[in-house]
């Protein structure tokens, strides 16, 4: 199930600079959500498994299952939106798995998504959003007026944002240093932008849904794109600061005046 990685130097460097440590393997197949017996395979390549557990009362009484079957014993890695690149804690030295979706993807996206892998990890932050929220979670699921797949939604996309206001100086940064990946990250970035600014139209003409328009909103901090209203309130020093308080504000805000 799980390859080991082949670095190109300019990787390794990034690695070297932020999780030193980190395990980098390709996965076989492609998962959303890899089940116990799999996820503990890790335990013949890393030299120990520490699976992350929360507490129940963080969460909603209809918390999708999948984030219910996170939050317990099981130990499981990856979960809904966490993208083409996994990374976690939950092993000892942590481990950066690659799904098998990104077969043909372009190379300097694909470095890209590694070297964010790395420097996310040196930020020393929770595997997901819960832990990020923790008991706050319950209050975010009250601010959002939405389903539990949207409010899980939403809470992903937040947590996101979040990184994304610490990640994004490093990634500017690479201009001199680093070319490619700097221009890997702007070639994202580009690809984004059209869709960022139509965001407003989009949800007012139904096109978009709030839940979908917030994930888009928050994957476009980390390119440090010009963020539309009610998003652009998240684009600030005082979300970076204040983090889930912050978040959770911004979400009775933003609901209370989608409610008028």
């Amino acid at each position: 199930m799980f390859d080991a990685h082949d670095l190109s130097s300019s990787l390794e460097g990034v690695r070297d600079d932020h999780a030193p440590e980190a395990l980098v393997f390709d996965c076989e197949r492609d998962f959303e959500t890899l089940s116990p017996e799999v996820a503990e395979e890790l335990g013949l390549v890393v030299d120990a498994l520490e699976p992350a557990t929360y507490p129940a009362e963080w969460l909603p009484e209809d918390a999708p299952t999948l984030l219910a079957r996170y939050a317990g014993s099981e130990f499981t890695i990856g979960m809904p939106g966490d993208g083409s690149i996994v990374w976690t804690r939950q092993a000892e030295p942590p481990v950066v798995l690659i799904k098998a979706r990104v077969e043909g993807a372009p190379e300097p996206f694909l470095e890209f998504l590694l070297a964010e892998a790395f420097v996310e990890l040196g930020l020393e932050i929770p595997d997901h959003f819960l832990g990020f929220f923790e008991e706050g979670y319950r209050d975010l699921d009250r601010a959002v007026d939405l389903g539990p797949g949207d409010t899980y939604q939403v809470g992903a996309a937040l947590y996101d944002g979040w990184i994304g206001l610490h990640t994004r100086e490093v990634f500017a940064g690479w201009e001199d240093d680093r070319p490619a990946l700097a221009d890997a990250w702007r070639d994202a970035g580009d690809r984004l932008e059209g869709r960022v600014s139509e965001l407003p139209r989009a949800v007012a003409r139904g096109e978009t849904d709030f839940a979908d328009a917030t994930e888009l909103a928050c994957a476009a901090i980390k390119h440090d794109l010009e963020l539309p209203a009610p998003f652009d309130a998240l684009d600030t020093e005082a979300y970076r600061d204040h983090a889930p308080e912050y978040a959770i504000r911004w979400a009775e805000k933003t609901f209370d005046s989608l409610a008028e």
